[in-house]
């Protein structure tokens, strides 16, 4: 068992090894704060020229999977504004909530669930595993029974202090909606009130029967998305693991009533398979069992990895049951049924969901891919060399191109090989500063080759092929550069590995 004072020492380096990313994701064009310039807005970011192609790259092997791989399942791209009675059918109006809770010493506001469920991290890091689980038996049966004063008579029966005033002089909890609304129209009054969607998963409820008949779609399939979602996080942290805006990619399964637990183990065992082709250690990955299911579900399980800080949910896989289609059917009195002809009867679906957080995954691929590793330097001095670890299909620059010195003719040769294959894959010029500090800058945004032109190229038609891992290098032709690196960025590639 671990001591205290071991586990403060893994907390610790967690947490400074997580800051360092966030240094990193700044500093070489991955991740920005919002409006920085301002003075930032809390919980808001940008991506920048290195973040948004590895986003890119991320949403499109996801896309591909779902809607290549799968026969059965299209896509949609529904509108960010919907009807407002699209969330008072789906509960959000009245029951996205989250518990808060304010500290009266130091003025900050916090999730009551969040507190406690530290505090059970606390005992089971410290060996307290009696209290843990009373704590956690205590916490369920609160919100099961949605009892918001419980869970502040456990937060001061576990003497659960604010992290900041060190005290515990809590308020009341109260519940906070998470969703921002706005005014459609040149009228601003109740009737014209819309919100920002907090999720995705209802346009493609909405849009059930336009898929299944213009698609000729047969039960079981699927529809899937990827979009922007809102919500008004109170307590927003953790860099870009909890945001105001950010981006879903969702899958929902609809499937012959009965069938749904055959369905939701399916799509368990499919979508960790997914991460772990990613090149996810699969002892950084879990599956968390939901104690406390959603008020539509009758099976929920996430995904979560060990990032630095802990480990924290990815993606969710629920099981639905026909909750969302039977409130769009009642609310909207149209019909919301599948005709399912091999049984000749007429049924409202059941679903199974998979929600991944864009950001999140984001997040995760950054962290497993930092790696601080011993090395030295072009005089044999031993030097930590950093680099990103990224699978080759997900790089921002799949390949990097160099002059060995900026001097004609190699600056000719080099571009003519950059303007040959940028077309075909990411691809980056450059020339200034000596050969080592361009491949330490690669290597840093995690570009998987470099090639350098050489005056030997002009002889022999080769390039040095540099590989960002082990460092190698090897003479290639030119014209088998290509192939060489198409086999190894390709989506096709990974795809096949699924």
């Amino acid at each position: 068992m671990e001591t205290k004072s071991n586990q403060d020492k893994i907390a610790l380096a967690g947490s400074e090894l997580f800051q360092k990313i966030v240094a990193h994701a700044k500093e070489y064009g991955f991740v920005f704060q919002s409006s920085e310039i301002y003075d930032g807005l809390q919980a808001v970011y940008d991506y920048g020229p290195n973040g948004v192609e590895l986003k890119n790259n991320l949403r499109n092997l996801w896309w591909q999977a779902m809607t290549r791989l799968e026969s059965n399942i299209v896509g949609v791209d529904a509108s960010i504004f919907m009807h407002p009675t699209v969330w008072k059918a789906s509960g959000h109006v009245d029951g996205f909530n989250d518990p808060m809770i304010d500290n009266k010493d130091s003025k900050k506001r916090y999730r009551a669930d969040q507190l406690i469920e530290d505090k059970i991290n606390e005992y089971q890091n410290t060996g307290q595993d009696t209290l843990a689980q009373k704590l956690l038996s205590d916490f369920n049966a609160a919100q099961a029974a949605d009892n918001l004063s419980s869970l502040r008579d456990l937060i001061l029966e576990h003497k659960i202090a604010c992290p900041l005033s060190k005290t515990c002089n809590w308020t009341e909890v109260r519940q906070f909606n998470l969703m921002f609304s706005t005014q459609i129209g040149s009228v601003a009054d109740e009737s014209s009130t819309v919100y920002l969607r907090p999720e995705t998963a209802q346009g493609i409820f909405v849009n059930f029967l336009n898929v299944q008949k213009t698609a000729r779609m047969k039960v079981p399939f699927g529809i899937a998305q990827t979009g922007k979602a809102f919500r008004n996080e109170v307590v927003a942290r953790q860099f870009i693991m909890r945001m105001r805006e950010f981006e879903q990619m969702e899958m929902q399964f609809f499937v012959r009533p009965g069938t749904q637990a055959e369905w939701y183990e399916y799509w368990k065992e499919k979508r960790m398979k997914w991460h772990l082709a990613l090149g996810t250690p699969a002892n950084k990955l879990r599956f968390h069992k939901h104690e406390k299911l959603a008020h539509y579900a009758d099976a929920a399980s996430d995904i979560e990895f060990n990032f630095p800080i802990g480990f924290k949910e990815v993606e969710g896989i629920h099981s639905r049951t026909d909750f969302d289609l039977k409130q769009h059917e009642a609310f909207t009195s149209k019909k919301l049924r599948y005709q399912d002809p091999e049984i000749n009867q007429s049924y409202i679906p059941y679903v199974i969901e998979t929600s991944i957080g864009l950001d999140r995954l984001f997040l995760l691929t950054l962290s497993n891919a930092y790696t601080e590793a011993e090395g030295s330097d072009a005089e044999g001095d031993a030097k930590k060399r950093t680099y990103l670890d990224l699978h080759p299909a997900l790089a921002p620059i799949k390949l990097a191109i160099f002059p060995l010195i900026k001097k004609e003719p190699l600056q000719e040769l080099a571009m003519r090989i950059f303007d040959d294959l940028k077309l075909d894959f990411k691809v980056f010029y450059e020339e200034q500063a000596a050969i080592g500090k361009r491949y330490t800058r690669q290597d840093l945004i995690g570009t998987p080759f470099c090639a350098t032109v050489d005056f030997e190229s002009l002889e022999d038609q080769c390039v040095t092929l540099r590989y960002r891992n082990s460092t190698e290098q090897k003479r290639v032709p030119i014209t088998a550069l290509r192939q060489i690196v198409q086999d190894e960025v390709s989506m096709a590639a990974f795809l096949r590995k699924i």
